[in-house]
C-alpha cells in the first residue's frame, strides 16, 4: 500500500464531511460543530469523534451511519469509523460563525 498524505486525506474527509447536514437545522454537521476530530492512520482507516446536539437526538441512529458510509466512498479511505460522544456537550458555541449567520444567531 502505498504511502498517502494524511493531511491531504483530512481535507478530502472534512470535504465529505460537509456534504452531510442535520435534517432539522439547514447547516451542514461540520460547521454545526458536531465533528470533535477526525484521525486517519497509516493503514487509511479513519475514526471520527463525533457528537450530536441532544442525546435523545432523531437522528441518533443514522446520522452516524451516514457520516462512515460517506467517508468510505473516498477512494483511499480503507474503513471508517464514528464514535458518538457527548463529553463535552455539544451547545451552540460550537458552531461556527457561518452556522451561526445561516441560523440567525448574529
Amino acid at each position: 500500500m502505498e504511502k498517502i498524505d494524511t493531511k491531504v486525506l483530512g481535507i478530502k474527509i472534512l470535504e465529505k464531511i460537509k456534504t452531510i447536514y442535520d435534517p432539522e437545522i439547514p447547516v451542514d454537521i461540520y460547521e454545526l460543530g458536531l465533528i470533535y476530530d477526525v484521525f486517519v492512520n497509516e493503514n487509511r482507516d479513519v475514526k471520527i469523534l463525533m457528537t450530536l446536539t441532544t442525546p435523545n437526538c432523531p437522528v441518533a441512529e443514522t446520522l452516524p451511519v451516514e457520516v462512515e458510509e460517506k467517508v468510505k466512498t473516498i477512494e483511499e479511505v480503507n474503513n471508517a469509523e464514528v464514535e458518538i460522544t457527548f463529553d463535552p456537550p455539544w451547545t451552540q458555541d460550537l458552531m461556527s460563525e457561518e452556522a451561526k449567520l445561516e441560523l440567525g444567531f448574529l
